[in-house]
Parts: structure tokens; sequence; C-alpha cells
């Protein structure tokens, strides 16, 4: 795996200039990224190139998600809980 390449796709995912977005990206990217193919690092990328509240409203279901975002990158995302976050500790 290119450190490199995980190195920015971290900081990316945790400076996104709207601390939501940084709230869920930031531990997603974490606990996953390290563990992704170079497709779905690609594809997790091009979320990204996205406006935060764009990316925010498709994970909270607030928005229609455009096709070529409706993938297992997105499902993940919205089904992610970062580990101590209330939702996560509910069972």
């Amino acid at each position: 795996m290119d450190e490199t390449r995980l190195s920015k796709i971290r900081f990316r995912a945790w400076r996104r200039g709207f601390r939501e977005a940084d709230l869920i990206l930031g531990p997603f990217v974490d606990a996953h990224a390290a563990t992704m193919t170079d497709d779905q690092l690609d594809r997790l990328e091009a979320l990204m190139d996205q406006s935060d509240h764009d990316i925010f409203g498709w994970i909270m279901g607030a928005l229609p998600v455009p096709e070529m975002f409706d993938d297992d990158i997105l499902a993940r995302l919205r089904a992610f809980r970062p580990v101590g976050s209330p939702s996560a500790d509910v069972a």
C-alpha cells in the first residue's frame, strides 16, 4: 500500500472545512483506507472531490445520491459508526 497516498487521503478526510464531514470521513478513513483496494481508494477520492454538503447529505440520506457515487463506498460510510460514538454503543 502506498503510504504517501494514504497520508494524503487521511489529511483530506480530516480537514474538509465542514466539521460534520470531518467527523464522519476522518474516522472512516482511519478505520478502513489501509485495507481498501486501489479501485476503492480511487472511488473514495472521487467522492471526496465533491462538496462537503453534498457528501454529508448523501450519507445522511437527505439528498439523492448520483448514480456514480451510489456504491459500496457510500454504503460503508452510511453504515460506519466510529468507536465511542453514541450510536456505536447501542446494541
